[in-house]
C-alpha cells in the first residue's frame, strides 16, 4: 500500500521508526529485490524491465557501506568506478573524492590516501557516498547515511547532503528516523508506518496549516482580545508556564507577531514540535491512513 512520487531536483525524507518498511522500500526502488505486487519507476523506466539502464541513474548508499576495509580510499572508489561502467574511472574518482571531502587531510595526509579500516566511521561514511556518486547518478538513494555517526560526524553528512542537493539538479530519497536531519535537509516527507503511508507534505505543511502557536509576552492577560480578532487564531488560552496557546489555521506568524509586539513580545515559536507531529503520526494512525 505504498504509493509516492518524487520531483526532479527534489530532496524529500522517508521517515519512520525501526521496522516501519523504510529499508524494504528503498531496496525495492533500487531493484535490489522485488515487490509482490505494483511498479517502481525511475524516469519512465520501470526497473525490473530496465534494470541495467535504471541502476545507471541511481546512486544507492545502503545502511551499512559496501566497503572493503583492507582497500586504500581512492582505490576502492576507482573500483566501483570501473565496476559500473564509467567511461573514465581516474577522473571521476577524483571528482567523487572532491566532492565529499576526502581529499582533506586526515592524519597528515589525504583522507583518499588512507586504509579505509582505519578512518572514523564518519569518514566510512564519505567513502560510501563517494561511490554512490562516483558515475555522477540523476537520483541519489541513501538509507540511514549518518546511522551511529557522533552529533559533530551527523551535522558534517548532513552540510555535505545539502551542498550535493543545493544545485537542484540531483534529486535525493533519504531514509532516516533521525528528525533533525529532516528539518535540516528536506524539502518534503514522507512518514510511513506499519508498511503504509501516514503523511505526505512539506516539512511546513507537516507541522500543519492548522496547527499550535506558543506566546511569551510582557502582558498575556491583555493581549488576548487582539489576537482573537485576529482572522485565523481560533482559540487563545494560556498554558501552565504563563504562555498564550495559540490555536491556528493557517500562516499567521506575522500577523501574530505584528499584534503581540505591543504587549511586550518575548517568544513565538511553534507549540508542536516536529517530534511530537512525527510521534502522533507513527502512533496512533492505523496502517495507511493519512
Amino acid at each position: 500500500g505504498v504509493s509516492f512520487s518524487v520531483a526532479a531536483g527534489e530532496v524529500v525524507g522517508f521517515l519512520g521508526p525501526n521496522g516501519a518498511g523504510k529499508t524494504t522500500t528503498m531496496r525495492i526502488l533500487c531493484g535490489c529485490i522485488g515487490a509482490d505486487t505494483g511498479t517502481v519507476q525511475i524516469d519512465d523506466l520501470d526497473v525490473i524491465e530496465h534494470p541495467e539502464q535504471v541502476k545507471a541513474r541511481i546512486g544507492y548508499l545502503p545502511e551499512s557501506p559496501p566497503l572493503y576495509g583492507a582497500m586504500i580510499v581512492r582505490d576502492y572508489v576507482r573500483f566501483a568506478a570501473t565496476i559500473k561502467g564509467v567511461a573514465d574511472p581516474k577522473a571521476a574518482t577524483e571528482r567523487a573524492l572532491a566532492m565529499v571531502g576526502l581529499h582533506l587531510p586526515v592524519g597528515g595526509r589525504p583522507a583518499s590516501e588512507r586504509i579505509i579500516a582505519h578512518l572514523s566511521k564518519g569518514f566510512q561514511q564519505r567513502v560510501g557516498l563517494a561511490q554512490a556518486l562516483v558515475h555522477d547518478p540523476t537520483l541519489l538513494v541513501l538509507d540511514e547515511p549518518t546511522s551511529g555517526l557522533d552529533p559533530a560526524q551527523r551535522k558534517e553528512i548532513r552540510q555535505l547532503l545539502r551542498s550535493l542537493a543545493s544545485d537542484g539538479k540531483r534529486t535525493v530519497v533519504l531514509s532516516t528516523h533521525v528528525l533533525a536531519e529532516v528539518d535540516a535537509v528536506c524539502d518534503r516527507v514522507v512518514v510511513i508506518h506499519e508498511g503504509g503511508i501516514v503523511a505526505e507534505d512539506t516539512v511546513a505543511g507537516l507541522r500543519g496549516d492548522a496547527g499550535r502557536l506558543r506566546l511569551r509576552l510582557n502582558e498575556p492577560v491583555a493581549a488576548i482580545p487582539a489576537l482573537q480578532n485576529i482572522d485565523g487564531v481560533q482559540k487563545v488560552s494560556p498554558d501552565e508556564h504563563g504562555a498564550l496557546i495559540l490555536e491556528v489555521a493557517g500562516e499567521v506568524r506575522a500577523q501574530v507577531a505584528q499584534a503581540a509586539v505591543v504587549y511586550g513580545l518575548l517568544e513565538l515559536t511553534q507549540a508542536d514540535s516536529l517530534e511530537d507531529i512525527y510521534l502522533r503520526l507513527t502512533s496512533t494512525n492505523p496502517q495507511g491512513q493519512a
